[in-house]
């Protein structure tokens, strides 16, 4: 059958699928709970109907506050069945944030995953002024649970299983069908309206992509409100592999350990995280075996594929892989053949390595406003360009502005802001040509290769424009800087704020005979800045002369989503960053 709304993806199970036992997994109190696609069909139904019988109606709108669990999806398909729209938001967001997507969108219903979520979001409903009803997916004593929902649909199934079946018939492929309030590194969130075609259209072009079959499992780790992690979602159903879903970011080893998976969706930073404690792991090490692990990262970091490189290079290669190369797919489970990444701009140096050690990944470009995928690298030869992300995804056009910004037209392409039709006549050109903010260029004729955010370029005094994302990349591909921003918007010079990689410093510390009680103590240190100082110097060589960070601050704070520094998807927040250390940065600039 066709696939032309997110929910037909039900019939696509019934018809090819209906056997298979472990569709969607998640583990729960230590186990493992599998759903078989009836499961999957019967929970999905069911939820309409109970959404039905509450008074809820197309049109409608519901948020979703939930980590990654099976049961996210019986929900979201149940609402897409009778045309209410999903509205899933990030779990990290504050109060207020919560308050004003609960007004802006004007939700009828919310649903949390667990109890700590619920005394978030409950004080955001209280500001709204309106009784909302809020349930959760984690049974909490005193709360609605989702249950609920599903057994009402149950008892009055009969009563309206012919209104689903006409509700269906009259959701069209144009149809809004999910509002996704961008995570916003600035400002107030954005609600991008995505229809069916947009995210049916993107998912089944990444399905030819990853080409993963019935037999593979996925451990999925991007949220499912992230546009990436519901695009990852989708597509592996429709392929019919089956979904792990990470329990959280502090288990995936565990978890990828137990289950074996064939693939798995990333961002840059958690590649990052990987990489960082295999280095870790080989500074570990002493002698022949210490030397034979940095000597299989160096040729792992000169690799391209297909055999470019020449014999005598692959036969090193199939060397290292036996020695080295081999443990780190074994630490993965030792079937990780294919991973997903996007969200964030990759260090080229991790895509090498991992192709190196027979792990591929799949390095993709695109925003939420198109659902997300614009372009992705493939696995064949001539169709792949590592250090780039890849050529455009079937039936989506590119082009680079005047200016350098990449433009893109296509059916994954938002139809505009929620609310907010300034906004979206300002995002599109009069040709129709929607401006993603990126600046890039196209390579070989066929490979995007982006270099910033438009908004995020700075000029220095003496006039020279400064891309602060390829600079970051650079420095953080030292092990002991854990994030960098570029500053110097109208100075004299580019600097940088450091936050370190304060768990390097733990064996450092001891070798050094230095001795610290916390992070604070650590920066001051005159041993650890002029550390950072040769490390710096050295990362410097590697850049021009305007781009180079002429000086730099260590700060105490290791930046995450909960403390403000990043957002939700692992990007730099700015102005919020420059905000918080405005002293700091005035004292890198005084004369």
């Amino acid at each position: 059958m066709n696939v032309e709304r997110t929910f037909d993806l039900l019939e696509r199970y019934r018809e090819k699928f209906i056997d298979k036992d472990d569709v969607l997994c998640g583990k729960q109190n230590g186990v493992w709970v599998k759903y078989s696609s009836r499961d999957y069909i019967d929970y999905s139904y069911n939820f309409s109907y109970g959404l039905l019988e509450m008074g809820i109606k197309k049109g409608d709108k519901i948020i979703t506050v939930s980590n990654n669990r099976p049961e996210w999806n019986f929900a979201d398909f149940g609402m897409s069945m009778i045309g209410v729209i999903h509205v899933p938001v990030f779990t990290s967001l504050s109060i207020s944030d919560y308050h004003y997507i609960i007004d802006h969108s004007e939700a009828s219903m919310i649903i949390v995953s667990d109890r700590k979520l619920l005394k978030t979001v409950t004080p955001a409903v209280a500001l709204s002024g309106r009784n909302i009803p809020v349930f959760s997916f984690d049974e909490i004593e005193g709360n609605k649970n989702w249950k609920e929902i599903v057994e009402t649909g149950k008892s009055n199934s009969e009563k309206h299983r012919d209104t689903v079946e006409k509700i269906k018939s009259t959701v069209q492929a144009t149809d809004f069908a999910s509002l996704i309030y961008t995570s916003g590194t600035t400002g107030k969130a954005k609600g991008v309206m995505l229809t069916h075609r947009n995210m049916v259209s993107n998912f089944l072009s990444a399905a030819s992509v990853f080409n993963l079959s019935p037999a593979d499992r996925y451990l999925s780790i991007l949220p499912l409100c992230h546009v990436g992690g519901r695009l990852g979602n989708y597509q592996t159903q429709y392929s019919g592999a089956s979904i792990y879903y990470a329990e959280n970011m502090g288990t995936i080893a565990a978890n990828m350990a137990e289950i074996k998976p064939d693939g798995f969706d990333a961002v840059p930073r958690v590649l990052e995280k990987f990489y960082d404690v295999i280095i870790s792991k080989g500074n570990k090490l002493t002698g022949i075996k210490k030397k034979l692990f940095f000597w299989a990262v160096d040729l792992g970091l000169k690799y391209q594929p297909f055999g470019e490189n020449g014999w005598f290079y692959e036969r090193k290669l199939r060397t290292a892989d036996k020695l080295i190369f081999s443990k780190w797919r074994q630490a993965l489970g030792n079937k990780v053949r294919i991973v997903g990444c996007g969200g964030a701009s990759l260090q080229p140096r991790l895509e090498k390595v991992f192709w190196a050690a027979g792990i591929k990944i799949i390095n993709m470009y695109g925003l939420t406003e198109t659902s997300p995928i614009i372009t992705i690298n493939r696995t064949e030869k001539g169709k792949v360009k590592l250090g780039s992300v890849g050529m455009t995804i079937e039936g989506v056009e590119v082009k680079i502005a005047d200016d350098g910004e990449i433009l893109c037209k296509g059916p994954n392409v938002t139809p505009g802001y929620y609310k907010d039709a300034e906004l979206t006549k300002q995002a599109f050109d009069q040709d129709g040509w929607f401006h993603t903010g990126d600046i890039g260029h196209i390579e070989d004729g066929k490979f995007l290769m982006v270099t910033d955010r438009k908004k995020e370029i700075f000029k220095l005094s003496n006039g020279k424009f400064i891309a602060p994302q390829i600079i970051e990349n650079i420095f953080k591909e030292s092990p002991v800087i854990d994030q960098l921003m570029v500053i110097g918007e109208h100075e004299k010079f580019a600097s940088a704020l450091i936050s370190p990689n304060f768990k390097y410093f733990d064996d450092w510390k001891t070798s050094k005979n230095l001795s610290f009680a916390n992070n604070e103590e650590l920066i001051q240190q005159k041993e650890v800045v002029s550390f950072f100082s040769t490390e710096i110097e050295r990362l410097n060589k590697k850049l021009s002369p305007p781009e180079r960070i002429n000086r730099f601050r260590l700060v105490q704070d290791e930046w995450t989503p909960a403390t403000g520094e990043l957002s939700p998807t692992l990007k730099l927040r700015r102005q919020f960053i420059q905000d918080k250390y405005r002293d700091l940065i005035t004292q890198v600039y005084m004369k």
